[in-house]
């Protein structure tokens, strides 16, 4: 986790919330008979904050455009990669504008209360006055609709901008540095909209309406002026206005708007680019053609996400409504840039001519509003997300950025890149970087999963080649020759091995897709040859890696830390449960997880100065400090681990820690947004840190442990589309229903229910594939009959890692299975 180490190390005190009580919201944009706080059959409905909406970062986002704020509708600056630069409106590779404030007969308009909505939020802003805002797809604009209710009345309306135009890279520590790069803006008014310039960025603020008059100056920043500049360096003031490298400039228009007593909505537009002025003006034009479509379009696009993947579970209703704002998550990460000019930065050293120019690329943006970029860790973590949330289309296309950029800046070595800007910088991954080994060998597995969900064999043969050399480069990597592949993998502290114990993992894994791969193409050879070398591996696993003073495995080769990444082998299901079971079980003790999920790094004796803050659970001395973070990341790969080996009342506690984080009311910043790291012993909540320190308040990577264990596990859905089949074998003891499940062109629903000894699993697969329809037996039983369709059935039965499996093959179409369970003697 290269890039959460100044994040995750900035504070460390207990954390203490106080109740925040959600509130009923003004009627949707959208939707006008949609209840606030709760999920109907057109979405997750919408999520309403009163408390404390200074201090609550908001963002939104569309592929070419978001903006980041505070749900009062202020700007703070916000950020560390460009200090205090990373809010406001961005369309990648630039940002536009600081933000934009809007004031009625000399009042500035602040939020009383924020809605969020599927692609949208909504505050109240005024006696009669909502905000909305909204960024379309496609489209480098953003929207702000003022909706005026009655009585009627004229009013004087104001509108203020602050731009700043600068790239996302370099940063505030690079070489160059943003504050070398940062030019000063110039602003103008057109007659009818305000124009900032810097050399070929354009920033352009307009309206529906014309304004009466306008004024240009060096502030314009609403109520935020005079601003309050952040220094260089800490300490800071508790808030400030504009970070210490703004060069940008102000405007405002003025309108005279006459309200009729049906009242009446005012658009305005924010769009610009990195293309010069003409450009930029056709952005805006077509942003406010029909606004009220663009809304009308991006609230369609998210009910039709919201169609997919939609569950109930009447036992756990929190994480049946998580996976339904996951979906939006992973929606609100989508992000997408042209012409990238790759170069490799090495960690913000040097700044080389381009090798090369990938034209496109669209990915699923990390976390906001310091990461929205592409990278593989984060990619490849999402892919079971985005799978399980019928999201292919996203997830195929981040791997084909990771592909061609990689391809790029490493010569084809097969090296994946780790962390790039929407300009195509790459910060770390280059050939001459020491990692992380861990995303190369994770990226056929990525692929094959794809793959199989999808059933797209195009897709597969378009990745194949770049798959077989990311293998070859990781087993590339074995300077000793001792079959485990050296380089960095999730986890870079002090102390470890050249050998990581997740990059072990994932190369097995990645080995053993890669010949699943080889199989569909028909290349006998790479097949052979990749399974030969998982199963060299696989065959000595147990043995090096299994260390039994901590109950778990070694962190790196022989040597222990207690870091999440012990959870790896359990996450794959390579783990026998030998060593599965009391390693999971050790993970659950206050040594390892606090009250939303797992640490980066559990408690136990250390050589390290601070000593160990915690209790401990084995009596191995580590020489490095717990890490009590608990990254939204950990938690869902624990959550993950637990169900891989049936242990879903245990793996509730990760569900729900990730899923109130997201959804509790005395715990959210931002209402619905899984953010990157909960409220954690040595992580102070985002709300109560500074704007300039937080960390990500929308975060894509969590989801991984909301919708993978409830379409995967709970549902027991596993396609293999490739091949013409999918697997459905739900786990019985939990009563859930899936429906429009994606499978390639396809879909199914499943329903699972009990009663007494009796087991249900209805589906209706509509795809034509081959079907097998199970159930994951409870610990313990026998089996006394299994029907299909009401009629005795052969089946067998299939001792797994969640326990014993009864199969049934049959077709695609309607079926209904049920098992029923004795004792067994």
């Amino acid at each position: 986790m290269r890039r959460h180490l100044v994040i995750a190390t900035i504070v460390a005190t207990v954390v203490s919330l106080m109740p925040v009580a959600a509130k009923a919201s003004p009627a949707s944009p959208v939707s006008p008979a949609s209840p606030a706080n709760q999920a109907g059959p057109a979405g997750p409905g919408e999520l309403s904050e009163t408390r404390r909406l200074p201090d609550r970062r908001t963002v939104v986002s569309g592929d070419r455009m978001y903006q980041v704020g505070a749900a009062d509708g202020s700007y703070p600056a916000t950020g560390w990669h460009i200090r205090g630069e990373m809010g406001g409106f961005w369309t990648p590779p630039v940002k536009l504008l600081d933000g934009i404030w809007f004031a009625v007969d000399g009042r500035w308009l602040t939020a009383s209360r924020f809605t969020a909505g599927p692609g949208y939020t909504t505050t109240v802003v005024g006696d009669g006055i909502e905000r909305t805002d909204v960024s379309p797809d496609g489209q480098r604009a953003a929207l702000v609709r003022l909706r005026f209710r009655g009585p009627a009345r004229t009013v004087t309306l104001t509108a203020q901008a602050h731009s700043e135009l600068l790239a996302a890279y370099p940063w505030g520590w690079t070489t160059p540095n943003a504050g070398d790069t940062n030019r000063p803006d110039t602003g103008a008014f057109d007659g009818r909209n305000l124009l900032f310039r810097d050399g070929g960025y354009t920033a352009v603020v307009g309206s529906s309406e014309r304004p009466d008059g306008h004024r240009l100056g060096a502030g314009m920043r609403g109520p935020q002026e005079p601003p309050v500049v952040c220094p260089a360096t800490d300490p800071t003031p508790p808030r400030c206005d504009d970070g210490p490298y703004g060069k940008g400039t102000g405007g405002e228009l003025t309108y005279t708007v006459d309200i009729p007593r049906t009242g009446r909505d005012i658009w305005f537009a924010v769009a610009g680019g990195d293309a010069g002025v003409r450009p930029a003006y056709a952005e805006l034009a077509t942003a406010l053609r029909d606004p009220a479509k663009a809304l009308r379009d991006k609230a369609a696009a998210r009910k039709a996400i919201a169609g997919r993947t939609r569950v109930e579970i009447p036992g756990d209703p929190l994480l049946a409504r998580s996976v339904e704002w996951s979906k939006q998550n992973l929606a609100d990460s989508v992000q997408q840039a042209r012409d990238l000019d790759v170069f490799a930065s090495h960690e913000g050293r040097e700044n080389p001519p381009p090798v090369g120019t990938v034209r496109s690329a669209t990915w699923f943006g990390a976390g906001w509003p310091d990461y929205p970029w592409i990278f593989a860790t984060d990619g490849e973590y999402t892919a079971f997300a985005a799978a399980a949330a019928g999201q292919f289309e996203t997830a195929k296309d981040h791997l084909r950025a990771l592909r061609d950029i990689s391809d790029l800046v490493n010569a084809r070595s097969g090296k994946v890149v780790h962390e790039v800007t929407p300009d195509g910088q790459v910060y770390f991954g280059a050939n001459a970087d020491a990692g992380n080994t861990d995303e190369s060998a994770k990226f056929p597995s990525a692929v094959a999963l794809l793959w199989r969900w999808s059933g797209d064999d195009r897709f597969r043969d378009e990745m194949y080649d770049f798959s077989v050399r990311a293998m070859r480069h990781v087993l590339s990597l074995d300077a000793d020759g001792d079959g485990w592949p050296e380089g960095l993998g999730n986890v870079e502290r002090p102390g470890m091995a050249e050998e990581k114990l997740d990059v072990a993992v994932y190369t097995i894994r990645g080995l053993r897709d890669l010949a699943d791969l080889a199989n569909g193409r028909g290349d006998r050879d790479t097949e052979r040859w990749a399974t030969a070398q998982a199963q060299s591996r696989l065959q000595r696993f147990e043995r090096e890696w299994w260390f039994p003073a901590g109950i778990s495995y070694a962190d790196s080769y022989g040597t222990f830390q207690r870091h999440w990444t012990g959870l790896t082998p359990m996450e794959t299901g390579l783990a026998t449960k030998e060593h599965a079971l009391p390693a999971l079980e050790q993970r659950e003790r206050p040594c390892y997880t606090g009250e939303f999920g797992l640490f980066h790094t559990g408690t136990g004796p250390t050589s390290a100065p601070a000593g160990n803050p915690g209790p401990a659970c084995d009596p191995v001395v580590s020489t490095v400090p717990s890490e009590r973070s608990t990254f939204s990341l950990n938690t869902a790969v624990m959550a993950v681990a637990e169900g891989n080996y049936g242990r879903l009342d245990a793996q509730r506690r990760y569900t729900t820690g990730n899923a109130r984080v997201q959804l509790d009311p005395a715990v959210w910043e931002l209402p619905g947004a899984m953010p990157e790291i909960a409220p954690s012993p040595d992580f102070v909540a985002n709300i109560d840190q500074s704007f300039l320190t937080r960390s990500s308040v929308l975060q894509a990577w969590g989801a991984y442990g909301v919708l993978w264990p409830v379409v995967h596990q709970y549902l027991g859905v596993d396609p293999d589309l490739g091949r013409g089949k999918v697997s459905i074998v739900p786990d019985g003891r939990v009563g859930v229903t899936g429906r429009d499940i994606r499978l390639g062109n396809g879909s199914a629903d499943v329903e699972v229910s009990r009663s007494g000894r009796a087991v249900k699993v209805a589906v209706d697969v509509r795809v034509r594939v081959e079907v097998t329809i199970g159930a994951v037996l409870p610990a313990g039983a026998s089996v006394d009959r299994v029907t299909l369709d009401g009629r005795p059935v052969r089946y067998s039965t299939v001792d797994t890692n969640r326990g014993r499996e009864i199969h049934v093959v049959t077709t695609g179409g309607r079926h209904v299975l049920q098992v029923v369970t004795g004792t067994a003697r």
